[in-house]
Order: C-alpha cells, then sequence, then structure tokens
C-alpha cells in the first residue's frame, strides 16, 4: 500500500532518530502539614500566652487587684499571753546613758591537740547600753533642807550609779565562728546552749567596765543638778544646792 504523501519515510539519506526520552521532573515530596491535634495545641497556647500577657499588662495598669501567692511560706504565731511576774517601784532618775560596742573574740582549746581537731573560736560584735541613774530611794533624812524664808534650798545626793549593760541583739551579731573537726562533729550530736551565753556574758561584762571609765557619772551629774535647779526654780525657790556624797 502507497504511503500517505504526508507521513516521511526514512531514507538512506536521513536515517530514524530516536525518539528522546523527556527528562522526568525531580519528585516533589509531599507537603507536611500539621496534624488537627497540633494545630489545637498551638492554637490553645497562643491564646494562653495572649491572656497571661494582658493580665500582666492589666496589672501593671492598676486595672486588676494583686493576687496573693498560693504558695508564699507564712508564719504562724502559737506564743502563749505574756505574764506578768514582779513588778516593783523605781526611785532613781536616769540621768545619762551610754551605747558602747565591743569585739569579742574567745577561742577553746585543748593543750596537745591540734587545733584543727579540737577548737571553738567565735568573733562576737555586742552592742550595749549602759544608764547611769540617781538612787532617791537612798536619801537620808537630813539629805533635802529647805529655808522657806531665804527661798534656798540643799540637797545631798548619793553618786550616780550606772547599771549592767544591757545587749541590743538587733545590733549585735556573729562574725565568724570556726570549729575543729571533733568539735563540729560533737556539736551535731548536742547543742551546746551554754556558748552562747557565754559569749553574750562576757560582751555585757567588757561594757560595763569600759562605761565606768567613760565620763557617765559626770554627765549624770550635771543633769540631775540641771534638773532639780529647773524643778525648784520653778516652785519659788532662788537658790538650789546639789552635792553628791563619795562613793
Amino acid at each position: 500500500m502507497a504511503n500517505s504523501p504526508e507521513v516521511e519515510e526514512p531514507t538512506a539519506e536521513y536515517s530514524a532518530v530516536p525518539d528522546v526520552a523527556e527528562p522526568e521532573s525531580p519528585a516533589v515530596p509531599p507537603e507536611h502539614k500539621p496534624s488537627f491535634f497540633a494545630r489545637l495545641l498551638i492554637f490553645i497556647g497562643f491564646v494562653f500566652a495572649l491572656i497571661v500577657a494582658s493580665c500582666f499588662g492589666l496589672r501593671a495598669l492598676n486595672v486588676l487587684p494583686s493576687f496573693d501567692n498560693p504558695f508564699s511560706s507564712q508564719t504562724v504565731d502559737r506564743s502563749q499571753p505574756v505574764l506578768l511576774q514582779s513588778m516593783r517601784d523605781l526611785h532613781r532618775y536616769v540621768a545619762a546613758d551610754g551605747t558602747f560596742q565591743v569585739i569579742v573574740d574567745l577561742q577553746q582549746n585543748k593543750e596537745n591537740i591540734p587545733d584543727f581537731l579540737v577548737n571553738r573560736r567565735i568573733l562576737f560584735v555586742g552592742s550595749g547600753t549602759v544608764e547611769t541613774y540617781v538612787d532617791f530611794s537612798a536619801l537620808a533624812g537630813d539629805a533635802l533642807k529647805v529655808d522657806e524664808e531665804k527661798k534656798t534650798v540643799t540637797l545631798t545626793l548619793p553618786p550616780p550609779q550606772q547599771s549592767m549593760a544591757a545587749l541590743d541583739m538587733a545590733k549585735s551579731y556573729v562574725v565568724e565562728e570556726d570549729r575543729g573537726l571533733l568539735t563540729s562533729i560533737g556539736d551535731a550530736f548536742r547543742s551546746d546552749t551554754d556558748k552562747q551565753q557565754r559569749v553574750y556574758q562576757a560582751a555585757q561584762e567588757k561594757i560595763t567596765e569600759a562605761a565606768k571609765s567613760s565620763g557617765l557619772d559626770q554627765r549624770a551629774q550635771q543633769n540631775t543638778q540641771l534638773m532639780l535647779e529647773s524643778l525648784f526654780t520653778r516652785l519659788g525657790y532662788t537658790s538650789v544646792t546639789v552635792t553628791f556624797t563619795t562613793p
């Protein structure tokens, strides 16, 4: 059968050209889309973060009231009522006081034993107050002499006295405490409640002793004399003489 003139037949001059396969396009991985549950979690997290940020913003503008921390620590006071043990009348005039500070350095060790084994050293800063007063209850019968005609008063008072130093625990503190190895082990099984008392007592004694040479007695005498002169002058007396006996 004669070939159709529209179809070109291969000849010797023009051999047939093999069909060239078209290059395949690279495989595109299927698009990974988050599941519905993951999208729901992301949405919930976004909404929660938005709510928290809004609450903090409104709290900063004092629009919302403050809320207490439900996990905050609380202190419960179960102390018993205060009992009055004694009461006394005071006949003293506190004329002056002084505040002192002392550094107490106490060390306890044992002979022939190294300090790193058995040793206790405490460095304590103590702050205390000493009062100087005149005790009017010890006045003799002739201590007060009054002349109504001349409007004169003569007073003979006992010398000022000093009280024991009262430590101010709010201003007293332990700077350093060193303990040996065996001392530390022993303290773990027993409590030495007397050691703090010994430190406090040492601080009180040192402050009380230092107050004796601080000039508080002279200041107390001056203040007492000025107080009595002002008192009797207001009562109409023109001359007030105050003397102190020798201790």
